[in-house]
């Protein structure tokens, strides 16, 4: 067995193809363990001769020899005619296979078999079409369907982007673009990186490099929430501009705007800033191997360092000064520290009341005046009136 192994293996979903002839593949986003990222397209038939040959490799493990041995998973025959139910209601029993698969002992896990199956190929990068079939159908499949695989109904059609200048690539898992080029987005990431697909290329983009057809794209952004989201620090960034945050990695910060280019406004303490979200973890959550992940790397490009953009809309994309952000955030943090005085006085006040009316005298109970004479020799007793006379 070599060094290279694989992380993870994560189903997207599939694609439907009309060339050489109508057909169905599965993609899969590889993570392997130098951190980088591939998509791969595997066809049902593929996989399942993969299967068999593991299986044969590992007699033992596969249950060959004794059924109770068995921790290969299982994996259902492909029918006669795969046809778009058979490819949509397997996706479940593939992404279960797929996780067991990489969670096996590592001579199995990180067999060359397993390696080499799942390295791009030639046709990963630059799949076989021809210009006048119509472009693959892609189906997403959605973040829970793992809980749910029925839920996946018809085509999700993808968002069309356009780019608004030029952009070198500086990794294979990235594609460069033109200016002035349509893309179809599959997968937006709060990183600010969407992996998009462009003719028969695939690869990661900074989305600050991208517009929607139909307008600027304030409308997909969240509005601010000045009352802010804490999140730690998990990578150290020194800033670069003047609207941008210097943190070291464990900082608790509050996060008062995310934005889709990967730049989130934050606050800490009472300062305000950009800072890149890929290096944010929300605060609770686990997640042991994002540190290591994050050591290679880079932040996306942010909108604002984008030189020579040209954007086909008259109405330009609106942005929030952060002299705003500042200040609205002080007024949010002012608007609370006066109700938390409110309400520390007004405990005071009751307290106050409680301590004087405990310290208030208490009455002393009146003496009820002797009864006379008369009253006694006509109302008490005769023991009590011979005491009188």
């Amino acid at each position: 067995m070599g060094d290279v192994f694989i992380r993870h293996i994560e189903l997207l979903g599939y694609e439907k193809r009309f060339f050489p002839s109508q057909h169905y593949v599965y993609m899969f986003l590889v993570k392997w363990n130098d951190l980088s990222e591939k998509v791969v397209y595997r066809r049902f038939t593929e996989i399942y001769e993969f299967h068999k040959a593991l299986k044969e490799m590992f007699p033992i493990e596969s249950g060959d020899i004794n059924m109770e041995n068995r921790i290969i998973p299982h994996l259902p025959a492909p029918k006669w005619f795969d046809g778009q139910r058979s490819t949509q209601n397997r996706q479940g029993t593939l992404t279960e296979y797929c996780y067991t698969l990489v969670n096996l002992p590592h001579k199995i896990s990180r067999c060359l078999h397993v390696v080499n199956f799942f390295k791009v190929r030639q046709d990963d990068m630059n799949p076989v079409t021809d210009s006048q079939i119509k472009k693959p159908e892609v189906f997403l499949l959605p973040k829970d369907a793992k809980k749910n695989p029925t839920d996946i109904t018809g085509p999700i059609v993808l968002q069309t982007y356009r780019a608004i200048a030029d952009y070198e690539k500086s990794s294979t898992s990235e594609m460069a673009l033109k200016s002035g080029d349509m893309v179809d987005v599959v997968e937006k990431s709060e990183s600010g990186w969407w992996f998009c697909q462009m003719k028969n290329k695939r690869g990661w983009v900074p989305a600050a490099y991208l517009e929607p057809m139909d307008g600027p794209d304030e409308s997909e952004e969240q509005e601010p929430n000045y009352a802010g989201e804490q999140y730690i620090v998990q990578k150290s960034y020194t800033a670069v501009e003047e609207d941008e945050l210097t943190l070291k990695e464990g900082n608790t910060v509050e996060v008062i705007h995310k934005l889709l280019d990967g730049w989130w406004v934050i606050r800490k303490d009472e300062t305000t800033g950009y800072y890149p979200s890929m290096y944010l973890q929300k605060a609770g959550e686990v997640n042991t191997s994002m540190k290591s992940e994050l050591r290679n790397r880079i932040a996306p490009p942010r909108r604002s360092t984008i030189r020579n953009a040209k954007s086909i809309h008259k109405q330009s994309r609106k942005q929030i000064s952060q002299e705003t952000y500042r200040r609205n955030s002080k007024k949010y943090i002012q608007s609370q520290r006066n109700m938390k005085e409110n309400l520390q006085n007004k405990a005071k006040v009751i307290i106050e009341k409680n301590e004087q009316e405990e310290n208030k005298p208490k009455a002393q109970p009146a003496v009820p005046p002797r009864p006379s004479k008369d009253l006694i020799l006509n109302r008490c007793t005769e023991s009590t009136r011979r005491k009188i006379l």
